[in-house]
């Protein structure tokens, strides 16, 4: 059992929570149970270490067998050392270190996407995570970080996509002009989210939505620039039929992405 939180090894561990730390190295911090399954189910492959103590172990088995039929060893820590480790103030007891995996642009748009998220300088983490975890659930084929987002590996991303990071491929880094352009000579029509657009029904109601489409999703406190719409087929916004002043950018993009994946399967 590795027990002491000031040796070298958790200390690299610990450091995965900073961007730098992960730019140097290619690897990431995957956090929980769920996640940890996820990860041991679809791509155990990029597992490079796996943490647990013996009480997390015993309470989530699955992992145990999962890890064991993967060919993962699971390392036993502390509490005190698994708490050193992660990000989170109340860690669940089991976290890994795995290999980064972006998708280039070329092969997710080589594969024919119908339904794709693009975020564009969409800063919270837990935004972005969320929305890729909405994008897995409505079928989309693809997610895509223009350079002005948060990184995709930041804990709280990882965190907040429970572990759909190894069901939707995700490309980042490229810069938002060039996405729109190869993406609409692929023939998929850019649908950009912001309040000052069009109505949702009524997109719906003229068939708008059931071409392959791009949605475009913009910065949470500033939303798209006017040389965003120039690039965009259609600009909507999700309607507010209450008294809310406005809606979170990861709940109004669950809506716009399932209205496609409702339309696009209704054909």
């Amino acid at each position: 059992m590795i027990d002491n939180p000031r040796s070298p090894r958790v200390r690299a561990v610990a450091k995965l929570a900073k961007k730098s730390a992960r730019s140097e190295t290619g690897l990431f911090l995957l956090e929980g149970p769920q996640s940890v399954s996820e990860a041991l189910e679809f791509r155990p492959d990029l597992l490079v270490e796996l943490y647990a103590t013996p009480t997390a172990l015993e309470r989530h088995s699955g992992i145990a067998r999962a890890a064991e039929q993967a060919g993962v060893e699971v390392e036993f820590v502390s509490e005190q050392v698994l708490e050193t480790m992660a990000d989170t103030v109340t860690p669940q007891g089991v976290l890994a270190v795995c290999r980064q995996f972006p998708t280039s642009l070329k092969d997710i748009l080589a594969d024919g996407p119908k339904l794709i998220a693009i975020l564009e300088e969409v800063r919270d983490p837990g935004n972005a995570g969320t929305i890729i975890r909405a994008a897995d659930a409505a079928g989309a084929d693809a997610v895509i970080l223009t350079g002005r987002s948060v990184d995709l590996y930041n804990p709280k991303v990882v965190r907040a996509t429970t572990g759909s990071l190894f069901h939707v491929p995700v490309a980042v880094g490229a810069e938002l002009e060039e996405v729109l352009e190869r993406v609409k000579g692929e023939g998929l029509r850019i649908l950009a989210a912001d309040i000052k657009g069009g109505d949702l029904l009524a997109a719906r109601n003229e068939g708008v939505l059931n071409h392959p489409a791009a949605w475009l999703f913009g910065n949470e406190a500033r939303g798209l620039t006017d040389e965003h719409y120039v690039l965009a087929d259609w600009v909507i916004s999700v309607p507010i039929y209450g008294h809310a002043e406005s809606m979170n950018l990861a709940t109004a993009a669950s809506v716009c992405l399932y209205e496609s994946a409702f339309a696009q399967r209704s054909i």
